[in-house]
């Protein structure tokens, strides 16, 4: 196994405590929003023999597996995160695998500089992603039922949001939701800038089931996100659960702490909530308009302890275990890489000790036995 060191970045939206805690150390006073861990080239993760990249490049098929590496190339297919929201992230939505490798290509051929803040394609791979709940965590995902919605438009009274509450109540409900949408983002920025004032003060307000967009609405005034964001279902999960974010589905996170891991991507197509490039026709061809349920995910147990998240893509695996004896050992070998990570009391994993947020990685094959009383999340593959 390797200890792993791992690098946080500070985007604005992260808190500048919920990290520093979770790891025992003080605040710097500047935002922590994430923690990466793997082998992502932007923030590769550090051990012994060097970075995770330059480890997997070294022999990928000792330290992924050949499964893995047959089935996902030489690389580690996912990145795993500690996630830290102090304010609302972009609202946004990731394509498919076919729209990614499309997409692509297309910005490829036109020439479009892989950094250039308008490219909407970095790579050519899709990005569904989990976030599981440390701690209470607010987020936004999928469509609501458009009356749902309109009802939620029209009981703030502003008189701006008249046409938008007529169009969702018109059928079939996959056009009224992109209808809406469309009109929201291309609105005049004036006339939407103060419509979404109007809106902001009639959240604050009402409270309840408008607090969270009132919450939106003081760190993004104006932006027509604000009432993009009105659309989509709020959900809360309670520590332990969890969110999958599969492609063409809109969704933000609000607030909290979580442990989140993703297909190795960086391909985002924002919807508002930001100052970035909003590329309204591509958005509108990535976006699945139909309502759904959040559908909140519960880890399913086996007996060996096992608590696991069930998915329907192969790039990642998340599972955790609850240990609560001290004396009681787990051997978690597995054919495929993995990402160890502690998230509450102490667990020993091989010959390293793991307090709260330090991890390791567990090549392919490598014995795996881990004890102790504490959390421990468990990434790998399905290979």
């Amino acid at each position: 196994m390797d200890r792993l060191d791992n690098t946080i970045r500070p985007y604005a939206w992260g808190s500048p405590t919920a990290i520093p805690h979770l790891l025992g150390i003080e605040p710097t006073g500047e935002p922590q929003a994430e923690m990466w861990m793997g082998a992502h080239p932007g923030a590769p993760s550090r051990t012994d023999r060097g970075t995770l990249v330059e480890v997997i490049d070294a022999d990928p098929e000792k330290e992924l597996g050949p499964a893995a590496v047959a089935k996902f190339g030489p690389r580690l297919p996912f990145l795993l995160k500690i996630l830290a929201a102090g304010a609302p992230l972009s609202l946004q939505v990731h394509p498919d695998l076919e729209q990614a490798k499309e997409g692509y290509a297309d910005e490829e051929r036109r020439g479009i500089p892989v950094d250039a803040p308008h490219r909407n394609y970095k790579d050519a791979n899709h990005k569904p992603e989990l976030i599981c709940a440390l701690t209470e965590f607010d987020g936004l995902c999928g469509f609501r039922d458009p009356l749902a919605a309109a009802g939620l438009l029209d009981d703030l009274g502003v008189d701006s949001l008249k046409p938008y509450v007529d169009l969702l109540h018109a059928h079939p409900e996959d056009a009224a939701l992109r209808e809406v949408l469309t009109a929201i983002l291309t609105a005049d920025p004036e006339e939407m800038s103060r419509t979404v004032a109007e809106a902001a003060t009639a959240c604050t307000h009402l409270g309840g089931a408008y607090a969270p967009y009132a919450d939106i609405a003081h760190h993004y005034p104006g932006d027509p996100g604000v009432i993009a964001a009105m659309l989509l279902n709020h959900v809360r999960l309670q520590p332990g659960e969890a969110l999958y974010l599969g492609a063409g589905v809109p969704h933000a996170y609000l607030n909290g702490l979580g442990v989140e891991i993703m297909a190795n991507s960086d391909n985002v197509l924002r919807c508002g909530l930001t100052p970035k490039h909003v590329d309204v026709p591509e958005l509108l061809r990535i976006v699945r308009f139909r309502p759904s349920d959040p559908g909140v995910l519960r880890p399913e147990a086996s007996p060996d302890g096992e608590e696991l998240y069930e998915t329907p893509i192969d790039e990642f695996r998340l599972s955790r275990y609850v240990l609560p004896e001290a004396g009681s050992a787990h051997d978690l070998t597995r054919a495929t890489p993995q990402i160890l990570l502690c998230t509450a009391g102490s667990v020993r994993a091989g010959e390293h000790d793991l307090t709260p947020g330090r991890s390791v990685f567990v090549p392919a094959g490598e014995k795996a036995e881990v004890s102790g009383t504490g959390t421990l999340f468990r990434a790998t593959v399905v290979a």
